[in-house]
């Protein structure tokens, strides 16, 4: 079997086997189904086209997730994105809702979002998020204690929601 053809096999089996995690990134960090399934195609198209480590079980999960939050993060700063507004006219009152939490994550910078989201959805300890992020331990856990502060501060004013 030529080398390619087996590099595809193996980026399909790794594709299916994190492609819920993959999407639930993208609509994390990006909060509009659109753009997170964009996002999903180009993790794809990575795994395929870029010297990512398919064979490595240990890594490909981390690199994963590196490439997607840095994917969002290109995607937010990009020219379109900046000149575009959503249309968001069916959006619910988020006291109304069952899903206050994650909207309240939503409202926290992405600096404190991506670390909140690592560590209670993904459950990474913050040694393993500041591996896949590439920062200092410290930083990673002074960063989510802010965002927890912050998340105390929304939720303690959370009759002015």
């Amino acid at each position: 079997m030529p080398e390619q053809q087996i590099r595809i096999q193996q980026a399909e089996k790794i594709i299916r086997q994190y492609a819920d995690m993959i999407y639930r990134i993208a609509l994390h960090n990006l909060k509009n189904t659109s753009d997170a399934e964009d996002i999903f195609q180009d993790v794809c198209l990575s795994l395929l086209t870029k010297n990512a480590p398919l064979f490595d079980d240990v890594h490909i999960k981390n690199w994963l997730i590196r490439v997607t939050i840095n994917n969002c993060k290109n995607f937010s700063k990009s020219y379109w994105q900046s000149k575009t507004e959503a249309l968001d006219l069916s959006r619910e009152n988020p006291k109304a809702s069952d899903n206050l939490i994650p909207e309240l994550v939503y409202s926290l910078p992405p600096k404190y979002r991506n670390i909140i989201y690592l560590y209670y959805y993904e459950e990474y300890t913050v040694a393993e998020i500041a591996e896949i992020l590439g920062e200092n331990k410290n930083t990673v856990n002074s960063k989510l204690q802010r965002a927890r502060k912050k998340l105390r501060k929304i939720l303690e004013e959370g009759d002015n929601l």
